[in-house]
């Protein structure tokens, strides 16, 4: 019997911050594009803006833009995983999500007990992918 060889694809856009360690923005495979953690971090000065509402705003612009990378957007994602440092952000958290996220995902939200670089909060997506060579 003849092994499958996996077909992936990684997805990595100047659009958003590059991966701070051994691991991809994102990876296609078989159709799914699998989005790792976005923060809040400016892609191009690394600066982490204040407050919730600005680092909510700018995980979701990071995210957006390797959906773009990855042949896919907002109307696709089928699941989130919400990272927060403090519960108590929750109902910011998601006054932001919800302008990007209308469609309504599939999403769990955790408060965890820190974050990289003391961001506060991170978003995770699983989405449908329309790159046809993966």
């Amino acid at each position: 019997m003849k092994k499958e060889v996996m077909t992936m694809k990684i997805i990595n856009t100047s659009q958003a911050p590059q991966a701070i360690g051994p691991y991809s923005q994102a990876i296609i495979h078989q159709g799914m594009l699998y989005i790792s953690g976005q923060g809040p971090l400016f892609a191009t000065t690394k600066e982490i803006p204040e407050g919730i509402t600005a680092q909510a705003q700018l995980a979701c612009q990071n995210v957006e833009a390797i959906l773009t990378a990855g042949k896919s957007d907002f109307q696709q994602v089928i699941k989130t995983t919400c990272f927060l440092s403090d519960m108590h952000d929750f109902n910011q958290f998601n006054q932001v999500y919800g302008k990007y996220f209308i469609s309504k995902p599939a999403r769990s939200c955790v408060a965890v007990k820190d974050l990289p670089a003391g961001i506060l909060c991170e978003i995770e997506v699983i989405a449908i992918s329309n790159d046809t060579k993966s």
